[in-house]
């Protein structure tokens, strides 16, 4: 696995969820990465021991540090002129783990397994060429259709090295899915797309799920004018959704509600996110322990964004707390939730705002649409019943080739 812990992306939520219902049927054992020792950080020794106590269940759990570059800095410049020299896209040249590839050829090589989930696209780099057992490859995202949508939002001079990059990711995403025993996407339309650029790959689709008891509808009070955006702001399409939102979106909110308030909720914010909201007063937690008191204070939530793929954990959870949502089409790309019956979707910033604007100025729609939502994830998409999906993927994949 390409960093499962700390559980801070809905990836790796949805990761450790499946793998921590998976080891109550099967034997699983975990290899993985978590962060290096930095300050507000956990030693990644703390980390392991709290994955392991998270996942008591599974056979065994290995964490080794890394931190991959972040998208702007200089390490990332330094990856990316790398990758030039390399057959791999950057996005995964910079998950390469020396450490990672080792533990995970001599766990293979003692015959102990009889399948192998790589989970996510950056995980395959680092597996054996001949891993000898089965591979499933599981796609949160479709990674590059976040490099292509990323590359219509640049200025011309930054878009054609993303118009490379994003190609690059297709022809190796199309042969990880070619070499996969099967592939896993978390939608029908993400299927749909990989089937296109890998023909002959069998690519079956699970649902997202949440958990419903977590995400209740109990906790703080709800504040007047309050609307909240949850995600990792180390990611970059959660980075432009939150400029969106405040340089775009906001100021139409404000205008027709002067007493709206924001809050920008996700760890590593960039120091522009930060700087922006500074502008115009929003709240940005950084890293919270708990989200579900910053979505229970907002009257709406909203899910900007641009950019991405995959399918956004965030919206469900604000759905089984009974909260009225907002978003793009992309943001709710892939999830079976019905536009103006569970959530208002809008892509322009002057719709989206005043759709933003409606819903506080209105209890009942924001109380329908909340019970809607939360009515539909309770009854089909708790997390048991998705990783029983994913059992049933496993069995199909065993016996397969194992090649990658």
């Amino acid at each position: 696995m390409a960093g499962l812990w700390p559980l801070t992306s809905g990836g790796r939520i949805r990761s450790f969820q499946i793998v921590s219902q998976l080891s109550q049927l099967h034997s699983v054992s975990v290899i993985t990465t978590c962060e290096p020792a930095a300050p507000g950080v956990a030693p990644p020794a703390a980390q392991r021991d709290t994955l392991r106590a998270a996942l008591p269940a599974c056979g065994s759990v290995v964490a080794l540090p890394h931190a991959p570059a972040r998208v702007g800095s200089p390490r990332f410049a330094l990856a990316l002129s790398r990758s030039w020299l390399s057959p791999l896209p950057v996005d995964l040249h910079r998950w390469r783990v020396p450490s990672l590839q080792r533990e995970i050829e001599r766990s293979l090589s003692d015959g102990a397994f009889d399948l192998c989930v790589a989970d996510f696209l950056a995980a395959v780099p680092n597996l054996p060429a001949r891993p000898g057992v089965p591979v499933i490859l599981f796609e949160h995202n479709v990674e590059h259709l976040i490099w292509r949508r990323l590359a219509r939002t640049l200025s011309p001079g930054r878009r054609a090295p993303a118009e490379l990059e994003w190609r690059k990711l297709r022809r190796y995403e199309a042969r990880a899915c070619s070499g996969a025993a099967l592939t896993v996407a978390v939608s029908e339309d993400d299927a749909a797309v990989l089937r296109s650029i890998a023909p002959g790959a069998d690519v079956r689709p699970i649902s997202t799920g949440v958990d419903v008891e977590y995400f209740s509808q109990n906790g703080p009070r709800e504040i007047s004018g309050r609307i909240a955006f949850v995600g990792s702001m180390d990611w970059y399409p959660n980075q432009d959704a939150a400029l969106f939102l405040i340089e775009q979106i906001m100021p139409r909110v404000r205008a027709a509600r002067p007493d709206a308030t924001l809050a920008i909720v996700g760890r590593k914010p960039s120091a522009r996110v930060r700087a922006a909201a500074t502008r115009i007063g929003a709240e940005v937690t950084g890293t919270v322990d708990d989200v579900r008191p910053h979505i229970a204070r907002a009257q709406v939530v909203v899910v900007p964004l641009r950019v991405g793929s995959g399918t956004r954990l965030k919206i469900f959870e604000a759905l089984a707390m009974g909260k009225a949502v907002v978003s793009t089409a992309v943001g709710a790309e892939g999830l079976p939730i019905v536009p103006s019956e569970h959530y208002l979707r809008r892509d322009e910033p002057v719709a989206f705002a005043d759709a933003v604007t409606s819903l506080l100025g209105d209890p009942a729609r924001r109380r329908a649409l909340g019970s809607a939502g939360r009515n539909l994830v309770a009854e089909r998409y708790a997390w048991s019943q998705i990783a029983l999906q994913f059992a049933a993927l496993c069995d199909l994949a065993r016996g397969r080739s194992g090649r990658i």
